[in-house]
């Protein structure tokens, strides 16, 4: 799909889908207006490398990432925009998620999203080589079960399906992992770190591998600033382009508030 020829369609979808959630929410505002209450956070982060959700996969150079999160108690819209800091899209993810089950201890989500993955190539047209940008589509649904064994101390496994849409992308991509947390670890009275290690396994049509991936974040109480990093280490693969060592450094800016409808 060439993007500049197809950017009129992609802007009327991505305004329909960023559209969709508030129409939701004001079905709910006719319901009872009184009790709900909408939760909006974003967060803004840069980062000296963009690692994508499979962390195998990264723009392999600066990148800025604006997520968005509006919804209720169960049900949320999930918008995340990622571009090079050359000012050229990468990706944009337009997650839908649902607290499928929710207790004390244990909790079950379950997503989906459409998505739209860009890349620039060169096209030489009448001798002249032109460089275009160009989207692929892609849709993936997901499932989290995560269980909470101290307040600070979870493990869970997560599974994403994606396919790709157009000719030229991977048809089935099957990506499972073994995860935990440890958060809140106290590093002094106001700063504290929390750890997130994972195996997983990758699975491109016919292209497979294992890879452990940790994730440290670093955060001060009450501060809208963060630092983290992404570590990717292959175990076994026969993935092309995903058997090297992988590792990034972002800085976050988040915001979070309640409304009560």
């Amino acid at each position: 799909m060439n993007f500049l020829k197809s950017k009129t369609c992609l802007k009327k979808a991505i305004i329909i889908i960023a559209l969709l959630p508030f129409t939701y929410v004001s079905f709910s505002q006719k319901n009872d207006s009184t009790k709900h209450i909408l939760n909006f956070k974003s967060a803004a982060t840069v980062t000296n490398n963009g690692i994508s959700l499979i962390p195998t996969f990264s723009l392999g150079k600066p990148a800025a990432i604006f997520d968005l999160t509006l919804g209720k108690r169960k049900l949320s819209f999930e918008p995340q925009l990622r571009f090079g800091l050359d000012g050229k899209p990468w990706s944009f993810i337009f997650w839908w998620r649902y607290k499928l089950l929710k207790t004390d201890k244990f909790l079950i989500s379950i997503g989906a999203h459409p998505s739209i993955v860009f890349r620039t190539e060169s096209i030489l047209t009448n001798g002249i080589t032109n460089d275009v940008i160009t989207g692929r589509r892609y849709l993936a649904t997901e499932i989290s079960p995560n269980y909470l064994l101290t307040n600070n101390i979870s493990v869970g496994m997560y599974y994403l399906y994606s396919h790709g849409l157009d000719n030229g992308t991977t048809k089935n991509t099957h990506f499972v992992t073994v995860n935990s947390s440890f958060s809140n670890i106290k590093l002094t009275d106001k700063y504290f770190m929390k750890l997130s290690p994972q195996f997983y396994y990758l699975k491109l049509d016919q292209q497979d591998g294992f890879y452990f991936t940790s994730i440290i974040n670093l955060a001060k109480k009450n501060f809208p600033l963060s630092v983290s990093a992404i570590f990717n280490e292959p175990i076994q693969t026969n993935i092309v382009g995903g058997k090297d060592f992988n590792w990034n450094i972002s800085l976050t800016y988040a915001f979070e508030k309640k409304y009560l409808r």
